[in-house]
């Protein structure tokens, strides 16, 4: 299959190398330690989640759901650059660190936004950018880490910005590729790889944070002899897909990291019969060893494209009459997961749709093992229509919990579905070329309406959804009509949520009780960036990322043909920039 091009060429950089002739420093660095990661105080957001658990949540509370009518911008700052700007903005006692499109992180006095340093990536010319993103970096005593679009792993001074070393850890020329923020436990930096779509084999990598050697190297498609290896026919699972393109969450009592792993490759089930362990998965892998320790399949032998690559929340939740040490998930495949974690294995302890899900017929009661209807699932002969679309009920961008409301809050895709498959035939991999099993024009025209809904009247698209964790049962729910809902979420000790994701460039702060929009302003670019909090002076600030691209504005653009000519969406402007605002004073 010749490769399609469905995003824009990459913009060549001409050098690894800083801004300006000589680079600012940041004096008086605070090293993070892994005492620091386990408990990390509440002024900064020293990870991609702010806590191991990744519950997306700030306990600052001096923004409330009382005041937030006064926030304003206090300073914002220009990437220069295109495309998806998703990551966090990361801030350890001052310093703030921001990840962005073409593998460039900044760093910037998190209360002035001046520049102190800035590094750029020299990414191949010939490297193809499926996803031409970055989730943000990890902080590690004075250093800064950073997973690359050319599948390596960069260790940078967070003083200076300069590099300390480079280790690669898979081969962007067979389409293996990183755009997660590494996880940092035990000393480790713990990264993935992308490239599923190119029929590679999942893997995660640690490497030793100071020398950048590679500790351990374990992959998600099991080899023949291997546990699950008898769940792939011959030798599929040498191509079988399983990315890890998400941060995984971590357990510091047992030492388990827990990551959630993509789709199988190719795309259509019947090219390769069999469950396909550990894809669409949540795998729990000691991060001592690299080992396996336990794992639950969310859905077997995928063939709706539904990446379960999300790491659950860790959070402890009563069920009938017990006390569960948990994992939370809301999955792609429309299902809210509730499960136990260990010091092994992972039990299941229920599920139930969250969004409009005809593709399951039911899920086992004990073992959490989905049924499938059958027409529902598209083949290489046969297409199919399915709800939710292929994007999923909850794609990449993050839920939230939080503790003081006790809701897990969901940035959902409601009311929309997909129809594909059909093609007939599969192409021999070439390495570096897509290779899905349905063509590129065929997935990317394959969003719909769901037919339950009023197709004549504005239909609800985005949903913020929010559950409470005791009960399991949905509490509220704000929707968006007509519109991509691609909302990384941040919720505070303030009764906030904060969001953007929509195709109007509107960032939000909604009260965490009730759902109820309170404020909420207009962004140069759409806003698909993880929102962070964090404090200095004594003065609260919540940051985010705009710049629209990558899977929102390819769902925008099918929006466009499926809506009436009376309800098309706003242009979406491309740049990317980086805004932090605070109470007016």
């Amino acid at each position: 299959m010749k490769r399609r091009v469905v995003v824009s060429a990459i913009c060549a950089l001409a050098a690894v190398a800083h801004y300006g002739a000589k680079p600012v420093q940041a004096d008086g660095y605070s090293a993070v330690t892994d005492e620091r990661l386990k408990n990390p105080e509440a002024e900064n957001w020293l990870s991609w989640r702010g806590n191991y658990g990744g519950w997306g949540y700030s306990s600052l509370e001096q923004i409330t759901a009382d005041n937030v009518k006064d926030l304003v911008p206090v300073w914002s700052y220009a990437t220069g650059l295109t495309e998806g700007h998703q990551a966090p903005p990361i801030v350890n006692n001052g310093v703030m660190f921001v990840a962005t499109p073409e593998n460039n992180v900044i760093a910037l006095n998190a209360k002035t936004g001046t520049e102190i340093w800035r590094y750029r990536r020299k990414l191949p010319k010939e490297l193809f950018q499926l996803h031409p993103t970055n989730r943000g970096v990890g902080l590690y005593k004075d250093r800064v880490y950073l997973a690359t679009l050319d599948a390596c792993v960069v260790a940078l001074d967070a003083t200076t910005g300069k590099q300390a070393w480079e280790t690669c850890i898979g081969d962007w020329k067979i389409g293996e590729y990183s755009t997660l923020s590494p996880l940092i436990a035990e000393g480790k930096v713990i990264s993935g790889v992308s490239g599923g779509e190119f029929g590679v084999r999942g893997a995660i990598t640690a490497l030793d944070a100071d020398s950048g050697k590679v500790a351990w190297k374990t992959f998600t498609i099991p080899a023949p002899g291997e546990p699950g290896s008898n769940s792939w026919r011959g030798e599929d699972w040498k191509t079988g897909g399983g990315s890890v393109w998400m941060q995984g969450n971590y357990d510091p009592d047992t030492k388990l990291a827990f990551f959630g792993t993509g789709n199988g490759a190719p795309w259509m089930p019947d090219t390769r019969p069999g469950d396909n362990l550990y894809t669409s998965s949540v795998i729990a892998i000691d991060v001592t060893s690299g080992a396996i320790k336990g794992h639950h399949q969310y859905h077997w032998n995928d063939a709706w494209d539904w990446d379960e690559v999300s790491a659950p929340l860790l959070i402890d939740y009563p069920r009938d009459g017990k006390d569960v040490k948990g994992l939370v998930h809301a999955g792609r495949n429309g299902y809210l997961w509730w499960l136990e974690r260990s010091k092994g294995d992972i039990n299941f302890v229920g599920a139930e749709s969250y969004v409009e899900q005809n593709a399951f017929d039911k899920i086992d009661k004990k073992t959490g093992r989905p049924s499938y209807n059958q027409d529902k699932i598209p083949l290489l002969n046969k297409s199919a229509k399915f709800c939710p679309s292929l994007w999923g009920g909850k794609d990449w961008p993050p839920e939230a919990y939080n503790p003081k409301t006790g809701m897990l809050y969901i940035p959902s895709h409601i009311n929309l579905c997909s129809e594909y498959g059909g093609a007939g035939t599969l192409d021999k991999l070439k390495p570096g070329e897509l290779w899905l099993s349905v063509p590129v024009d065929v997935v990317f025209a394959s969003l719909r309406f769901s037919d339950k809904v009023d197709q004549t009247k504005p239909v609800p698209t985005g949903s913020l959804q929010a559950f409470d964790i005791k009960t399991g049962k949905r509490i509220w729910e704000t929707n968006f009509n007509d519109t991509p809902f691609w909302a990384p979420l941040l919720t505070t000790g303030g009764n906030l949520v904060f969001a953007g994701g929509t195709a109007d460039r509107k960032f939000r702060a909604m009260n965490a009780s009730s759902g109820k929009i309170l404020w909420e302003t207009s962004m140069p670019s759409g806003v698909t960036g993880v929102p962070s909090s964090y404090s200095v002076d004594g003065t609260q600030y919540i940051a985010v990322q705009a710049g629209w691209g990558v899977d929102a504005e390819r769902m925008h653009a099918l929006m466009q043909k499926i809506l009436p000519a009376d309800r098309k969406l706003p242009t979406v402007p491309q740049g990317g920039s980086i805004w932090v605002f605070a109470l007016k004073k």
